[in-house]
């Protein structure tokens, strides 16, 4: 028996007969992982809820969970994210339940570990390039000003309802704006 680490299922290890079809969206993907290792996917906030961003090419280029964060500005997210991904990049092991400073000024982030069953309702650039699940995704949680989490009892409304709460699986969420669409 081995103890080989998982093959790399990505669309730049694998070819799977479609490149001629990828979009303009999924090229930009590509190259962006193939210059700097990973990409960041950005969707703006919009009447439906609040914004999202999330990474794609963190686990096919340095090995570590891929990383989504919800609730603030999609361009704050995005250096964010690239905060933590430099950190990975950098050989930083990154895992659910840690907590990390100098992501969001002034106060830690949370790592949450995303279960696999959100994952075709957020992360679909992602699955159309690692092609299926799984690939690890760890939620980033950022508190709000008093350094609380949204999973905390204390937290204001607004923020328990800026974020989901990934790491539970769908039909455990609270019923709410990230919980309508399922």
């Amino acid at each position: 028996m081995t103890d080989d680490p998982p093959q790399c299922r990505c669309v730049l290890c694998h070819d799977y007969g479609d490149r001629d079809e990828a979009d303009r969206v999924d090229l930009t993907i590509i190259e962006n992982v193939q210059q700097h290792g990973w990409h960041v996917v950005m969707v703006p906030e919009d009447e439906i809820g609040p914004g999202f961003a999330y990474t794609i090419g963190l686990s096919h280029t340095h090995g570590a969970p891929e990383l989504a964060m919800f609730g603030l500005d999609v361009h704050a997210m995005h250096r964010m994210l690239n905060r933590l991904g430099a950190r990975s990049a950098a050989g930083a092991v990154l895992a659910d339940g840690e907590r990390h400073a100098d992501v969001v000024e002034g106060h830690q982030v949370a790592l949450r570990q995303v279960d696999l069953r959100w994952y075709r309702t957020f992360f679909g650039r992602a699955i159309g390039f690692y092609r299926r699940p799984p690939f690890p995704v760890l939620q980033v949680a950022w508190p709000d000003v008093d350094g609380r989490f949204h999973w905390d009892e204390q937290a204001e409304e607004r923020h328990r309802d800026s974020q989901p709460q990934l790491w539970l699986p769908p039909n455990e969420h609270p019923v709410g704006i990230w919980t309508t669409e399922l």
